[in-house]
């Protein structure tokens, strides 16, 4: 017997995680995520289902990120009546999680509806709404780690712990005869609050991430991470103006938090004022402050609620934020592509007296790696801002395994009888990762699917593939023509005012629109010629 398997997202990319198990009897997700990055890669999110969401009879979801969760409101909504199988902490916090990624699809849609720019086109219609996030979090089904149990005729699964963030879990599964692991996202090792990921042994097919296949992280103890931190606190302090870090409201916030109580309790960082400026953040801490007492680093306390730490969580006292100097702002997005972050950026990216701390991975296609690669003007809200600030990267806070760590987990698992598949990851990171699992012999053969492909599994066997990906969505993945676009515009100005002769500067813009309409009036012609 065999089942099959079809991966719809986070292929060739690292979000929009979401793959199908289909057996003779039943069909079940592991995970279903929203796609997050360029705005090529969000319309993804918009199209129609890779499949019929009342045929799915069950969903496991291995964490609470958005890029593994954040589609569960639409599938609800398109008829899913299922449920959602997860540990009790990703149950917890995806009722914050999706809540808010509800507030964000209507308040997304309602801001680009406003837009200038937009006069004319077509409303901007939510994937889905708040009503539909919280008709998806209350058909969570919490599950303990380890324990058996069976979301579908035919499926017996159990999860493991990942130690990625707060109920994080890889996903084991076995049906028709097949064994499979999922690897969900993989926690480094000795990682604040989590013990280091644990699996069985021995598995048909290993699903596993790859976001950090291509690079090496330096080994740094917690106290060590906690110097660099205290580090770049004082530097900041020193130019006078704000230190502001785009942190991800769920895990990445919380470790910042840890080890801002430490420096500040020891005294090492003065009398410093930290504000945490993201309601989903404020809300994910109280999770945490539930699960205290069983997290590692925190000596059973609840060190969430020290004196040194504001919660801003009204918009006034949010706003109150750009008359101050001095300030810790903590806030999400963590790639700024959505969240009140932005509007730090706004304020803050033209100061050279502030800085811009990145603290965990930025997207290819997002705004936080477009800074962090050293775009000297950006684009935000439909504006152009100067980015004049101190732009500043901290790699030791990451939430992800990295290379080693990987193939250290990937071996842990065999041996390995099938195919290990990588997903979860760039191009490049996928590319390096494959060539040195290959290299140590840690599978048969490795394989890197694309969206859309298709595979057979059977036991003891090579997976087959029986349907192809989806070339149109290539071109989706990475830096897409959006961000090309904001480059263009952003500078075009500068650059006409650049060409002192006036005579000069009108040809270039009338070549310049020349250029667009005749690929404009060759489509037109392409269409005619069609009819």
């Amino acid at each position: 017997m065999a089942i099959t398997m079809t991966v719809n997202g986070a292929a060739q990319t690292v979000t929009g995680s979401c793959i199908e198990l289909r057996s003779a009897k039943a069909r079940i997700l592991l995970d279903c995520g929203l796609f997050q990055g360029s705005r090529t890669l969000e319309a993804l999110n918009h199209e129609p289902l890779a499949f019929d969401a009342r045929a799915i009879d069950a969903v496991v979801v291995s964490h609470a990120h958005i890029d593994h969760s954040g589609l569960l409101p639409r599938l609800v909504a398109e008829g899913f009546k299922g449920a959602l199988w997860c540990t009790a902490e990703t149950s917890d916090l995806l009722e914050f999680m999706l809540a808010d990624a509800g507030r964000i699809q209507e308040y997304e849609a309602e801001r680009r509806n406003r837009r200038r720019d937009r006069a004319g086109d077509d409303p901007f219609i939510p994937i889905y709404t708040e009503e539909d996030a919280m008709a998806a979090w209350r058909m969570t089904r919490p599950v303990a780690l380890g324990e058996w149990f069976e979301p579908a005729p035919g499926f017996r699964v159990r999860l493991w712990n990942a130690g990625h963030i707060l109920g994080s879990a890889s996903i084991e599964v076995e049906a028709e005869g097949v064994r499979l692991l999922y690897s969900g996202d993989v926690g480094p090792d000795n990682k604040a609050f989590h013990p280091d990921p644990v699996t069985p042994t021995g598995y048909d097919y290993v699903i596993c991430e790859s976001t950090y296949g291509d690079r090496k992280r330096e080994r740094v103890t917690l106290e060590q991470r906690r110097q660099l931190l205290e580090s770049e606190i004082a530097e900041s302090r020193a130019r006078g103006g704000n230190l502001v870090i785009p942190a991800f409201a769920l895990e990445r916030t919380q470790e910042l938090l840890l080890d801002i109580a430490t420096l500040s309790s020891s005294g090492r960082i003065g009398n410093a004022m930290v504000f945490v400026d993201s309601p989903l953040a404020s809300r994910a801490t109280t999770v945490f402050s539930k699960y205290a007492a069983q997290l590692e680093d925190t000596g059973g306390h609840d060190v969430f609620n020290h004196p040194s730490i504001h919660y801003t969580n009204d918009v006034m006292e949010s706003m109150k934020l750009n008359t101050m100097s001095g300030a810790i702002i903590l806030s999400a997005s963590g790639m700024c592509e959505a969240g009140r972050i932005r509007h730090h950026l706004l304020y803050n990216l033209p100061r050279r007296d502030s800085t811009i701390l990145f603290v965990g991975f930025q997207a290819e296609g997002s705004l936080g790696r477009v800074i962090l690669d050293g775009a000297q003007r950006v684009r935000i809200s439909g504006g152009d801002v100067r980015v004049r600030a101190q732009i500043r990267h901290i790699d030791s806070y990451s939430a992800h395994a990295d290379q080693s760590e990987l193939l250290d987990w990937i071996a842990a698992c065999g041996p390995i009888a099938g195919n290990l598949f990588l997903d979860h990851g760039e191009r490049q990171s996928i590319a390096e990762l494959r060539s040195l699992a290959e290299a140590r012999g840690l599978a048969p053969s490795v394989l890197v699917p694309e969206i859309g492909e298709t595979y057979e599994l059977g036991a003891g066997v090579p997976a087959r593939r029986i349907k192809t990906g989806r070339e149109d969505i290539r071109a989706a993945l990475g830096y897409d023509w959006q961000n090309s676009y904001a480059d263009l515009a952003i500078n075009l100005k500068r650059k006409l005012a650049a060409i002192r002769d006036t005579e000069a500067r009108q040809k270039a813009i009338d070549e310049m629109r020349a250029v667009l309409n005749s690929y404009t009036d060759a489509r037109a012609a392409h269409h005619k010629q069609d009819r």
